[in-house]
């Protein structure tokens, strides 16, 4: 016996409503074991799903199906979230000709200089 999928995510408070999840599953943006998955593709307890939130993919290894909203303890233990920690920005690839955020336009000469830095 299985759960929907578009349900079990809206259930275990992944997406804040069913029309959401159906959304996201419509765009691609959930994946059941490596595959792509409709809304009404079924899942079962050991399966591993994938969602693609806010430019992050989620890993969610089933452990407890739920049809039904539950509170937020309940559905903390419906999953085991195995989504990697995010590296901070410092530690992450290097960056190169960033701007400060709010900085404005880059005059003439900060133009030239990126564009040197970029080989053009």
């Amino acid at each position: 016996m299985g759960v929907r999928v578009d349900a079990w995510l809206w259930a275990v408070r992944v997406y804040k409503s069913r029309t959401l999840a159906t959304a996201a599953c419509r765009a691609g943006h959930v994946r059941v074991g490596g595959d792509k998955a409709k809304a009404s593709t079924t899942i079962g307890i050991g399966d591993t799903v994938v969602v693609r939130i806010g430019g992050r993919d989620r890993i969610l290894d089933v452990q407890q199906l739920l049809a039904k909203r539950v509170g937020a303890e309940l559905a903390a233990q419906a999953y085991l979230d195995r989504t990697p920690k995010e590296l901070p920005r410092d530690q992450g690839a290097p960056r190169f000709a960033v701007r400060e955020p709010g900085a404005g336009r880059p005059t003439k000469r900060e133009r030239r200089q990126i564009d040197k830095l970029r080989g053009r």
